[in-house]
């Protein structure tokens, strides 16, 4: 297949005249041009249309880009699916950036969307303060946050209810007899984390019990984390007899190190997780899990970006959605 180069060396002219001839032939001399247009159709050349339409300036370029923490994590999955699925409908590519909750690849990623001057963000932040989001915002960019929001910006923010989900989680297995209850959390500066620590304490302390803050870790919302911070709690002299796990990621280190010491679920250690995954109920035993609607969350935050495109000046929204408490055998 011919490239850009290969027509500008037939037809003896530049790149970059050549790009000219397919998005701007009014700027080129009519020889020039004729010389191209010969070239293009000799080798049968087809211009990339979504590069085209990158390179092109108009305002509407249907792009909208999306940010998220851990594509590993099926929570974020199904948020790229629902974000995906709404775009897809009305002639809209997705610029998806996966920065692995790391702040310099979010950068990056950032940047990157700047200078494709996308019509929208979609994204999780890693931070509550984020400068270059803010730039998105003073370059009127539509910008609307999925699972944690921002602090002194006013943007529309999607996410779900953590601390009531959390409650639940933890209040049934309080009702279950368990006493030692165990968070395994994440990043601890990532709002969802504190919202859930913030719901379990409190189903603690309204069922008469204590937070003892020996069973309380963060880590780095991985799956290694899951592994590393439950063997801390395994190694405990009076240790857990159930645990409560921050995301889908961490429940999986957790059950690893839980069959590795060989212990029955829920018999030696129960175990609910915040996340529902596609497998849960193909797990030994099938898992019990707060489960949040990560497609939803995906159509709806891109529902009210494309609502804010087209009303730039409309007040800020804030959409929390249910979770659900789905009971198997695991806790």
């Amino acid at each position: 297949m011919a490239a850009l180069r290969d027509v500008a060396k037939k037809a003896g002219v530049s790149a970059s005249t050549v790009s000219r001839v397919i998005n701007r032939p009014d700027t080129v001399p009519t020889t020039t041009k004729s010389r191209v247009l010969k070239a293009i159709k000799n080798l049968n050349y087809h211009p990339n249309k979504f590069a085209q339409r990158l390179r092109s300036h108009n305002v509407d370029r249907k792009l909208v880009g999306l940010l998220v923490p851990d594509i590993q994590n099926p929570f974020y999955v199904d948020v790229v699916k629902g974000v995906e699925d709404y775009c897809f409908e009305r002639g809209y590519a997705v610029l998806m950036g996966n920065f692995m909750q790391d702040e310099k690849k979010g950068q990056m990623y950032l940047e990157v969307m700047q200078s494709e001057e996308i019509d929208g963000l979609i994204v999780a932040p890693i931070q509550e303060h984020h400068k270059t989001i803010s730039q998105f915002k003073e370059k009127k960019i539509p910008i609307i946050c999925i699972d944690r929001g921002l602090k002194n910006i006013d943007v529309d923010v999607v996410l779900v209810e953590n601390e009531e989900g959390a409650y639940q989680a933890v209040d049934h297995l309080v009702k279950q007899g368990h006493i030692r209850i165990a968070y395994v959390g994440g990043i601890p500066s990532i709002p969802t984390t504190l919202e859930r620590e913030k719901g379990y304490s409190q189903a603690l302390l309204d069922n008469g019990l204590n937070v003892d803050d020996e069973l309380i870790k963060y880590g780095d919302s991985t799956h290694l984390s899951g592994k590393e911070l439950t063997e801390e709690l395994l190694q405990l002299k009076d240790r857990p007899t159930a645990l409560f796990t921050g995301n889908n990621l961490i429940t999986l280190g957790a059950l690893e190190t839980i069959h590795k010491h060989k212990l029955h679920i829920p018999g030696d250690i129960a175990i609910i997780g915040f996340d529902d995954m596609p497998w849960s109920i193909s797990l030994n035993p099938p898992l019990s899990a707060v489960s949040q609607p990560g497609y939803d969350i995906g159509k709806r935050a891109t529902e009210l970006l494309f609502q804010r495109i087209s009303d730039p000046k409309r007040s800020p929204v804030k959409v929390v959605l249910k979770t659900k408490l789905i009971l198997r055998e695991s806790g």
